[in-house]
């Protein structure tokens, strides 16, 4: 049995600080552990949807399905992670399951948006945002998701992106030097692809990216994935994969494979362009809880996934020491 600071240096702890030193914004390695008898694919879920499931549910799911990693969004009750007793006072017994099953904690799923203007609002969001910061850095986990999220009514739009972009860069600043790298997801206004690179070159920082949401970019911005890989493509750290159909005036999630969403050329896209991070699947369980129940969607995904990342070449992935 590993140590800590041994699984986490096998695995995603070592990523940001490999992004950081990287010359150019590239996709991250999402490897997993050096050593194991059988490699598995960078494939993972978050646990939005799975918000029934206890932490040793979600792990010992996990492993006996071959995924790799956990994103962390949620558990049980709480979404604010720093509240979960499993990741404050519990956490020691966390890593020691976590090692056990040979999984890695990917990405911490925040709730914070950069775009208030209301001073009270912006500081609490801030601090949501600083407070996930210094837990991934206590798992060893790479990056915090974050949101833009919506224009504000009556603002001009420059204006909030500027607002925006200094919430990302403030962030990134206090993410530097604890190996983390804060990302924005393309969710809500924030879908299309030349927003977004606006977005990360008014950042401006090597500790700032994206996690392509990529039923969104698709759905809502109308964008091929093809197209956004190759604007956005480099800018990638972490992603959500989902399907959908058309249901009236909204959308119903599916699963994967059976609906309208070309999950399959986004991810032959990331593969083109040499991605390394993880292709992970966000159903959102917790938000529609008519949809199919974790284990059946969590399954299928495992099963689908898998071959197409064996047509795309992506295969098991062992970490250098």
């Amino acid at each position: 049995m590993t140590n800590r600071r041994e699984f986490l240096q096998s695995g995603l702890g070592l990523i940001a600080a490999g992004c950081m030193r990287a010359s150019r914004p590239i996709g991250t390695s999402a490897a997993s552990l050096a050593g194991t008898p059988n490699a598995r694919l960078p494939i993972g879920f978050s646990t939005l949807g799975c918000p029934k499931w206890s932490v040793a549910q979600i792990a010992d799911f996990a492993a006996a399905n071959d995924f790799a990693g956990i994103e962390l969004r949620g558990i049980l009750d709480k979404m604010d992670l720093t509240q979960v007793p499993e990741l404050s006072t519990g956490l020691p017994e966390t890593e020691k399951l976590f090692e056990r099953r040979q999984l890695l904690v990917t990405c911490l799923g925040s709730s914070a948006e950069m775009h208030h203007a209301d001073p009270a609002k912006r500081a609490a969001q801030m601090d949501e945002g600083r407070r996930f910061i210094d837990l991934a850095q206590r798992l060893g986990a790479p990056y915090v998701r974050v949101f833009g999220n919506s224009w504000v009514p009556g603002e001009a739009r420059d204006v909030t992106l500027v607002r925006i972009a200094a919430g990302l860069r403030e962030l990134g600043d206090y993410a530097r030097g604890r190996n983390v790298i804060v990302i924005i997801e393309s969710h809500g206004d924030f879908t299309d692809s030349p927003t977004l690179l606006d977005l990360m070159k008014r950042a401006g920082s090597p500790n700032v990216a994206v996690l392509w949401d990529a039923h969104h970019t698709f759905v809502s911005g109308h964008e091929q994935p093809e197209d956004t890989v190759r604007q956005i493509g480099p800018y990638i750290r972490h992603t959500h994969l989902k399907d959908s159909v058309p249901a009236g005036n909204d959308r119903r999630y599916v699963l994967t494979g059976t609906g309208q969403v070309p999950v399959k050329r986004q991810i032959a896209a990331l593969s083109r362009m040499g991605y390394q991070g993880f292709y992970n699947f966000e159903w959102e369980k917790r938000w529609h809880p008519e949809i199919e129940e974790p284990e059946i969607a969590f399954a299928h995904y495992a099963k689908v996934i898998t071959g197409y990342l064996r047509e795309a070449g992506v295969g098991p992935r062992a970490a250098s020491r």
